[in-house]
């Protein structure tokens, strides 16, 4: 091949194995990757109802059970920004079928676990997978489908994803109460088996050729940063472990700026330091992972609550959060045109109140408390936080460049994961700070917490009111 032509499929795979402009072949990707998103999503939300069940099967402490989450979302952020550079040298075929195996195979190991350590380890495998789903996917999708269908592409991808944190809670409560936590991984089975089936059947093999180097070391800088942080965060109220949770947030801060001075003298970073000159994307990241802490708690403390200390099963507990799921898919068409009418900046600074304080309210919910409240509360923080995500995504992101686009989507969706294992995080942490002299979580532990993640969300407030008004048009 000469030098000047673009990377393009091997003409020998690609002879071999299904064509992409075959409408079967576009029809079954789609149905593909919309199942590997729906297992995705399913996984984040379906574990945060089980986790007390769990929690007693392996003899834990069940505000000891918060790495359970931790260790597959910090998983899936550490290798989101290499799930493209392994789709261009190896194939989405290969790459995605190795995607459903690994989240299969991590499944799998995740219900024969007998311990937490084990566990944890398996969920390391799992979100090995899990990373790859949706961005080699998509990647997928964008190389199938014409341009004229690929937003509708999407579109009908994106349901899939809404579908999970819907079935999720209720989908755990019910298999937890009628045969045991086990199964909240073992259903995974059975649709990875399909997958990976339908993946060598219809999938073509499209790796590319003269793919650059991937940037290793700088993708090895950035997780050890992400996972410094994280564990430097779970131990702050430990007497015993300060100097080690300060060692951590010194070791985190090397590695950005090792990474910094990394990224300016290599030819291909990582992540190239100009994105960070663009204001409204920096401002932006900062602005979603410090709202999304908030957000990402909360899943992961209503359905403790609601089992530790209001007593309810685990089938109760999952349906009591389907009015947030369900609100925020119903109030997905309301985005559009409440930007349209208030703008961005406007809409935010609303916006970010009302999840805050919806969060702060949660407070309220103690064994006395009316369930109509609970819903109504669930109701407003479930559509506020839908509308949330889609306007700080679409703000972020909405000032790159052209080039930039696909570099800076990578590592917004890096920011994401690593927000939802912050969140989770700093939840567990606080939870188990203001415990009692007995080490049980009482209402007041869960009352201070979220106040305390309700106040950091309302914190973006103030970072996305630096955002400049010029992009917003």
């Amino acid at each position: 091949m000469s030098a000047n032509q673009p990377p393009r499929p091997s003409d020998t795979a690609a002879s071999a194995s299904p064509s992409l402009n075959d409408p079967v072949t576009q029809r079954a990707l789609l149905w593909i990757v919309a199942s590997g998103f729906f297992m995705q999503t399913l996984d984040t939300t379906i574990v945060n109802t089980a986790l007390p069940a769990m929690a007693r099967s392996l003899g834990e402490p069940v505000l000891n059970m918060h790495p359970v989450v931790v260790a597959y979302t910090l998983t899936m952020a550490s290798l989101t920004p290499a799930s493209g550079w392994l789709a261009d040298r190896f194939g989405t075929r290969r790459v995605y079928f190795a995607a459903i195996l690994l989240f299969a195979l991590g499944s799998v190991l995740c219900a024969m676990a007998p311990t937490l350590p084990l566990l944890l380890a398996a969920r390391v495998i799992q979100g090995l997978g899990g990373s790859m789903l949706l961005p080699v996917g998509r990647l997928a999708v964008l190389r199938a489908v014409p341009g004229a269908q690929y937003i509708a592409a999407l579109a009908s991808i994106s349901i899939a994803g809404q579908l999970g944190p819907v079935v999720g809670p209720v989908l755990g409560g019910w298999l937890v109460e009628s045969l045991s936590w086990h199964w909240i991984f073992l259903i995974n089975l059975p649709v990875g088996v399909l997958g990976m089936g339908a993946v060598l059947y219809f999938l073509p093999d499209d790796s590319l050729t003269g793919t650059p180097r991937f940037d290793l070391f700088g993708c090895a800088l950035l997780s050890a940063c992400m996972v410094a942080f994280s564990l430097a965060l779970d131990v702050p109220f430990d007497t015993h472990r300060t100097g080690w949770s300060l060692g951590l947030f010194a070791l985190a801060a090397l590695t950005v700026l090792v990474y910094w001075r990394h990224a300016s003298v290599h030819p291909r970073p990582l992540f190239r330091l100009g994105l960070f000159g663009e204001p409204n994307f920096s401002i932006g990241l900062a602005g979603n992972l410090v709202c999304r802490i908030g957000s990402s708690a909360v899943p992961f403390l209503l359905p403790l609550l609601l089992q530790v200390r209001l007593g309810y099963s685990p089938l109760h507990a999952g349906m009591l959060l389907l009015p947030a799921a369900i609100a925020g898919t119903i109030a997905k068409p309301w985005i559009a045109p409440l930007v349209k009418r208030f703008g961005y900046d406007r809409f935010l600074l609303i916006n970010t109140a009302i999840v805050g304080i919806s969060i702060v309210s949660f407070a309220l919910i103690t064994p006395g408390w009316p369930l109509a409240a609970s819903i109504v509360q669930l109701a407003v923080f479930g559509a506020s936080n839908s509308m949330q995500f889609a306007a700080m995504n679409s703000v972020t992101l909405k000032g790159l460049r052209k080039e930039d686009a696909g570099s800076g989507n990578s590592l917004f969706s890096m920011v994401q994961m690593l927000a939802i294992g912050l969140g989770v995080t700093i939840g567990g942490t606080m939870v188990n700070a203001f415990k009692s002299e007995a080490g049980v979580a009482t209402n007041a532990s869960f009352q201070i917490t979220f106040v305390i993640v309700g106040l950091i969300t309302l914190v973006s407030a103030w970072v996305f009111r630096k955002m400049d008004p010029r992009y917003f048009s």
